[in-house]
């Protein structure tokens, strides 16, 4: 069939003029060709040849049936700009991301359609009668409106993904305020926020509270923990840790260097339910290490730690018994009483064994007997009594706690 001489619009500067009385021709055939695209996508890419799932054939019928119309729009009008096609292909984008597929099926099916397509509408064009330079220029036409719903397409689908991306971290906040609130936790709850958060939810966790950064101006370092749920915002900054006895989660070397020098309290390994009390004793050790009564720097295990934590646990509570158990010792002159005190939680921890005492402090034995005599005058019978020797140990290892904090010289930046 003969077409009338060109009277449309150039493609570009230079380009041959493509005639659009071509479009109503081409529409005609619009379900033909894409019945073939839509075969030979099916043929060419895994993705869109399932039998089984009705919703990618949907989706590829569609898209075959918009991009070979918005091709045909071109040719009618090329300055036209198609919006409500590449609306369709921006939410074929958007739709990939939402089903946590990845891209590359639908800019395949793209790729094979848009050369197929091509193929079949350029052999009517020469069946026309068309002149080559006519079909370069549907050539052209035909990967630039390609182009176009790709574009279309990667947009949808980057912008689904930044929206899921946030979505996913506004529901994993609310899980972990959920998991260390302060009201009870109810498992139904912890589950069904699981389930939107993507989520596996485990029996046992272990909370880490991290000291704020020496250099504030940093970034954030946090270790690689998979599955964690982090608050970088909150003070101190906290990562719960799902399974926290599995595959050596805190020996492994990847989690002192995502530390990156940083101090960080473990909380002890507790039910899910509970993770707010690991949260509660990981914060109690990351002051205790502040103040150097822990060690200062790395990692400090809680489970490692827990007479020390349950000595602090009431301070002003121990401040009484320490000052009541220890009165004694006020009677000895400012230079004795530091050494009194040495030499009798070394007596009282060794089970009254003097060689150890001496061998412990680096003195005589002699030095110890002598010492010795000297508390037995001050506490009487309270140093054979096994309660009150009880409360000497709690007292005398709280003072020496706070002497250590006094001297201590190097401080862990504040939670």
């Amino acid at each position: 069939m003969a077409v009338p001489t060109p009277r449309g619009v150039s493609m570009g500067p230079g380009g041959a003029p493509v005639p659009p009385e071509l479009a109503g021709l081409l529409r005609a055939q619009l379900e033909e060709v894409a019945d073939e695209v839509e075969a030979e996508v099916r043929r060419q890419v895994p993705e869109y040849a399932r039998p089984a799932d009705g919703t990618y054939r949907e989706h590829l019928r569609a898209g075959v049936v918009q991009a070979l119309t918005l091709f045909v729009d071109h040719i009618a009008d090329p300055r036209g700009q198609g919006a409500a096609i590449a609306a369709t292909y921006y939410e074929l984008g958007r739709g990939e991301a939402q089903e946590g597929r990845s891209l590359d099926a639908l800019q395949s099916a793209l790729r094979v359609g848009g050369l197929h397509a091509w193929r079949l509408m350029g052999r009517t064009a020469e069946q026309l009668g068309l002149d080559s330079a006519v079909v370069s220029a549907l050539g052209e036409l035909a990967f630039r409106t390609v182009h176009e719903v790709a574009e279309a397409a990667a947009a949808g689908y980057a912008e689904a993904q930044l929206r899921s991306t946030d979505e996913l971290e506004r529901r994993r906040r609310r899980l972990l305020d959920l998991l260390l609130g302060d009201g009870p936790v109810s498992l139904e709850a912890v589950q069904d926020l699981a389930h939107g958060a993507r989520w596996r939810v485990p029996s046992q966790v272990a909370v880490v509270a991290l000291a704020a950064p020496a250099d504030l101006r940093s970034q954030e370092q946090l270790p690689a923990m998979p599955g964690a749920l982090v608050d970088i915002d909150s003070r101190p900054p906290r990562v719960l840790v799902p399974d926290p006895e599995g595959s050596g989660r805190f020996g492994e070397r990847s989690f002192a260097l995502g530390l990156g020098g940083r101090p960080a309290a473990i909380g002890p390994t507790v039910p899910l339910t509970d993770a707010a009390q690991s949260l509660h004793w990981a914060t109690r050790a990351l002051g205790l290490m502040g103040r150097g009564i822990l060690p200062r720097q790395g990692a400090v295990r809680c489970a490692d730690h827990l007479s020390t934590l349950l000595l602090h646990s009431d301070e002003p509570l121990l401040a009484r018994l320490e000052a009541r158990v220890l009165a004694p010792l006020d009677a000895a002159s400012d230079g004795q009483r530091p050494r009194l005190a040495e030499t009798l939680l070394a007596w009282l921890l060794s089970g009254s064994n003097v060689p150890d005492v001496a061998a412990r402090l680096h003195v005589h034995p002699q030095t110890v007997r002598y010492r010795l005599r000297q508390l037995e005058k001050l506490f009487g019978d309270a140093l054979h009594d096994s309660d009150a020797r009880l409360e000497l140990i709690l007292a005398l290892r709280s003072a020496s706690s706070r002497d250590q904090d006094a001297s201590g010289s190097t401080s862990v930046p504040a939670p």
